[in-house]
């Protein structure tokens, strides 16, 4: 049976962090839902607008082995300040599933709703100003502690869908994956 990730996108999301998360994620065989919180038609921070499977409120956490949020300041924002969003992730949280934020989603998203604390993170340069004091932020392309994988921004993208393909699935199919997209010259 195929693992199953959502990914959830608001006004304003990063759409390299988002596309190609959702790139990778296919290839390794995961079953990926695009979730729009407000909407079916999502525009990202770039006026890229994405076609979502379904609404937010179309979708259930106990559907889900992992959800992604992807950054963008303003798509962090519009995440971070939805009441149903927040409880998703403290569903998703309590049940162990995997949870992958990237860019501003870490600080702006998870560290408010606690889901961060006592666990080593990163996030967009800068933005660590938001964790809590007991978050140990690492300034590393991508971070994960237990069931939370966190990453720094766009061009660490591709690291950031690697590391979730290899805690879904595993380190054979990552590395295949990896090297069908040219990640992997070696």
């Amino acid at each position: 049976m195929s693992k199953k990730a959502v990914i959830i996108l608001a006004t304003g999301f990063e759409e390299t962090e988002a596309v190609a998360t959702i790139d990778m994620l296919r290839r390794a065989g995961i079953d990926v839902t695009i979730a729009g919180l407000d909407d079916i038609k999502v525009c990202g921070s770039r006026n890229i607008t994405v076609l979502a499977d379904k609404k937010f409120n179309e979708i259930k956490p106990g559907d889900f082995d992992a959800v992604i949020l992807p950054g963008g300041a303003a798509g962090a924002m519009h995440l971070a300040g939805s009441k149903k969003v927040s409880k998703f992730l403290n569903a998703m949280d309590s049940k162990g599933a995997l949870i992958a934020a990237i860019c501003a989603a870490p600080s702006v998203v998870l560290a408010p709703l606690g889901i961060l604390n006592n666990k080593t993170a990163t996030c967009f340069p800068g933005d660590q100003v938001d964790f809590d004091r007991t978050t140990r932020h690492k300034d590393v392309p991508v971070a994960e502690d237990g069931n939370i994988i966190t990453s720094q921004g766009p061009a660490t993208a591709m690291e950031f869908a690697f590391k979730i393909i290899e805690k879904l699935i595993g380190r054979e199919t990552e590395k295949k994956v990896r090297k069908a997209a040219l990640a992997d010259r070696g």
